[in-house]
């Protein structure tokens, strides 16, 4: 207790000396982030969702904003400290519909453009997600949970009146019973709907006992056919669909009755659908199941009725995603990670690639996320658009002239008045076997090269994601108080291949180790590093990497594993992906391949850590669940290393739920490493 107590102090005045010319972990209240933009069929406006922290509250929200295509009258179409998303132009521009919880659930409301007149047009008690507006602009789908009874097991007896017993036990009976981010999940499916674009009652269209869609992973938006008579939605609609994780196939449902009609069959995920102007193909993005670590997506095109399958990407190493059919129906627009950066690409249908544009996404982190384009039928299109020195805007550009130009500036006011640091790309060579590996620099502001730093090795997670050239607020954050912060792509990072992807194929953690303080090195080598101040820290797979690199060596004077995993065996009994984690990172389950998963497990390496180290975590975290961090803080006060467990109340996996939390989690990390800094 007594060192948490010097770690929190430590925090308490790292904040209280933070320097108003530079970015704060307090800041985190004032950064905005855009997502979601829409472009009307015209071309000429562009609605957007725009999200926002409340100081007083300690909340997010988010709130919908329009803007011109040349960045002219950028105005809020909806206000409050609400969550308001997913807008959607009707096919003739005159409405947009949004998803709100302003009436305290979240409903599909619709705007008239001409009188900011708004309608709720939905009245359901779930969550409806993925909607759009029928090609007549008469109707709106949607997906939405479906519940069912709980099983019963004995006949419990209710309370007397007036009696107050407490809650009753819950009986579970699935293998996905909770999920990270979203809590224990109500017994039911998702199923599409339909509801009058005007109000009414929603129709459901699909049926059965199979989830269209999944509480952590809706689905996306739900896919008209130009003809108005059916909608196109990727789904698992076999028995036993929740052991397989990665396997769905796309259908064809009839809006008139129901009827169903399977479109694409084989062992793989096929998703994404889009469907051409003229309704005669639809595009889509999958791969063939091998179970490993790492398969690369592919992007396909097939006939309507399933028919004529063939690979528009087979030439492109990378994962292709969202695709969009060009107006003119000759290619699909899509998007890809290559080399840490978010990319726009056409493939005409003859499979022929081009390259428009890069530096997709703005999460305000340095993995890919919040990738999202929109393209009108005169060529013009947005996206949402990040560098290392620019957060998260939109930004518009035509298929003639493919660069992005930002149009918005949501963080303008903050960074007038803030310095921040300077991004350097690197390349090394990793000491295992000389392989190329790429990385980043963040420097402080008012760098120094004649000063010695300290430096924060930051590792991602996934394992199979990806860093890049995108603005991070947490390590800006870092490097503000005159740290270095490094962070690379070691081998297993996506947008570098399927080879390089799958070198950690059941061999994760391992070989990484070498490439990660092949980095470390490096950047010694440039002169203004002090090498007896070195740290290291990362989260979920970051935070895996961490304790196997303090397994292995004593270069860094203290460590904080942020919601790691620990053991493999009680993570895959533990975890919300399960099924993915025996079917595909190891062999198969644990009690049968025990060797494999102990030698991969932290515990294995444990009793070499001599580094002080901080262990941290949400206590609803059921990704990497707080008892792995518990097993780990158990183990390292078991050999009196010295450590200690944060636990963060009410936070998933990631802890940015709540904006306080985020701000903590900063904070935590540099207390630790400024108790441990050495003269």
């Amino acid at each position: 207790m007594r060192a948490l107590s010097l770690t929190l102090l430590l925090a308490a005045s790292l904040a209280a000396a933070d320097r108003e010319d530079r970015l704060a972990a307090r800041n985190v209240f004032d950064f905005s982030t855009v997502a979601d933009p829409h472009i009307s069929a015209d071309g000429k406006r562009i609605a957007y969702v725009r999200n926002f922290s409340d100081i007083m509250t300690d909340t997010r929200h988010s709130n919908l904003w329009m803007i011109n295509f040349d960045g002219s009258d950028n105005r809020p179409l909806t206000s409050g400290n609400f969550n308001d998303t997913a807008p959607r132009w009707s096919p003739t521009g005159d409405r947009i519909l949004y998803i709100s919880n302003r009436s305290g659930q979240s409903q599909i409301y619709v705007r008239w453009m001409d009188t900011g007149q708004t309608a709720r047009v939905t009245n359901v008690e779930e969550a409806p997600g993925g909607p759009s507006w029928s090609p007549d602009g008469t109707q709106i789908a949607f997906s939405m949970l479906v519940p069912e009874k709980p099983r019963q097991i004995g006949d419990i007896p209710p309370a007397p009146p007036g009696a107050k017993w407490a809650e009753p036990g819950k009986i579970i009976d699935r293998l996905v019973y909770r999920f990270n981010g979203v809590g224990y999940l109500k017994p039911g499916n998702r199923h599409l709907f339909v509801v009058p674009a005007d109000g009414g009652a929603a129709r459901q269209i699909s049926t059965g006992n199979f989830s269209h869609g999944s509480a952590g992973n809706p689905g996306g938006d739900v896919v008209w056919t130009p003809d108005g008579k059916s909608l196109l939605f990727a789904a698992d609609r076999v028995p036993d669909a929740e052991y397989e994780p990665r396997e769905t196939d796309i259908y064809e449902f009839s809006i008139a009755d129901g009827s169903v009609k399977q479109l694409t069959r084989r062992k793989g995920p096929d998703h994404a659908p889009a469907i051409s102007p003229d309704g005669r193909q639809i595009a889509y993005a999958g791969f063939d199941e091998k179970y490993q670590g790492y398969q690369v997506t592919k992007l396909y095109v097939m006939n309507r009725d399933g028919s004529g399958v063939r690979v528009l990407s087979d030439a492109l190493d990378r994962d292709a995603g969202n695709p969009q059919w060009a107006a003119d129906g000759k290619g699909v627009f899509f998007t890809y990670d290559d080399q840490g950066n978010s990319k726009l690409g056409l493939y005409s249908l003859d499979g022929a690639l081009r390259r428009l544009t890069g530096n997709l996404g703005g999460t305000g982190s340095a993995y890919p996320g919040n990738v999202a384009f929109t393209v009108a039928r005169n060529g013009a299109f947005a996206a949402t658009y990040t560098r290392p020195n620019v957060p998260s805007e939109i930004a518009a550009a035509t298929v003639s002239d493919p660069a992005l130009r930002p149009i918005t500036a949501v963080n303008r006011g903050l960074l007038a008045q803030k310095k921040i640091g300077e991004v350097e790309e690197i390349w090394f060579n990793s000491s295992k076997d000389e392989r190329k590996i790429e990385g980043w620099i963040i420097k402080p502001p008012d760098f120094n090269p004649s000063r010695k730093y300290p430096l924060i090795l930051e590792i991602h997670g996934g394992p199979f994601s990806n860093y890049g050239d995108r603005f991070d607020l947490e390590k800006q954050v870092w490097s503000a108080k005159d740290y270095v912060v490094l962070y690379t792509n070691p081998r297993g990072s996506t947008s570098y291949g399927a080879e390089f992807g799958n070198l950690i194929h059941h061999s994760y953690p391992g070989d990484d180790f070498y490439d990660l303080n092949s980095g470390v090195d490096v950047v010694i080598s440039k002169g203004y590093i002090d090498p007896n101040n070195l740290f290291v820290t990362g989260g979920s797979g970051g935070g895996v990497l961490t304790c196997w690199t303090i397994g292995h060596t004593t270069r860094f004077r203290a460590a904080a594993a942020l919601y790691p995993v620990i053991n493999w065996y009680s993570f895959v009994l533990t975890t919300d992906i399960m099924e993915l984690v025996e079917k595909v990172w190891f062999p198969g389950l644990p009690w049968d391949h025990a060797m494999e998963y102990e030698k991969r497990s932290l515990l294995s390496v444990v009793g070499n850590v001599k580094t002080p180290t901080m262990v941290l975590t949400g206590e609803e975290d059921f990704r990497t669940p707080m008892s792995e961090s518990e097993q780990y803080y158990q183990a390292l006060k078991l050999r009196k290393v010295e450590a200690v467990l944060v636990r963060v109340p009410g936070e998933p996996h990631g802890i940015q739920r709540l904006p306080s939390h985020h701000m903590e989690k900063m904070l935590y990390v540099l207390g630790w490493f400024e108790q441990h800094r050495g003269s």
